[in-house]
């Protein structure tokens, strides 16, 4: 685990707390929407599902960043990289509906946690500096 958490920092040192905040975000999707629906599999896959293709998203996102940075890619790659991440969401989201897989509702508000997680990182690293001091 933790060479899986190192091998993460050195492809981008926010990251690890970013996944952490899509799973937390995931699990707060799950225990507060499991009380109000009926079918709670359907619902529990796809929120699940959602926190999969988040945590794809932030991975894929940071390599190609790396990408760019480090490697110096040609802009056309770059978004080629960038346009197969959103092609593999609209295929898994089909597949979902297709085969009636998981509640893609629930997919997509546990997807956002991807944003979620952006958007709080600096507010849980300045409550995180606070209590080391």
């Amino acid at each position: 685990m933790k060479n899986l958490i190192k091998r993460l920092k050195q492809l981008n040192p926010s990251l690890p707390l970013l996944l952490l905040g899509i799973f937390v975000w995931g699990l707060l999707v799950q225990i507060t929407g499991i009380w109000f629906v009926e079918d709670k599999i359907r619902y529990s896959t796809g929120t699940w599902i959602g926190v999969g293709l988040a945590v794809f998203m932030a991975v894929n996102l940071a390599l190609v960043i790396e990408s760019a940075v480090d490697n110096g890619s040609k802009v056309g790659v770059l978004r080629f990289k960038s346009i197969i991440r959103y092609v593999v969401v609209i295929i898994v989201f089909a597949l979902m509906v297709y085969f009636d897989l998981g509640n893609w509702i629930s997919a997509f508000i546990a997807m956002m946690g991807l944003k979620v997680s952006a958007y709080a990182q600096p507010l849980i690293i300045k409550i995180i500096h606070k209590e080391r001091i």
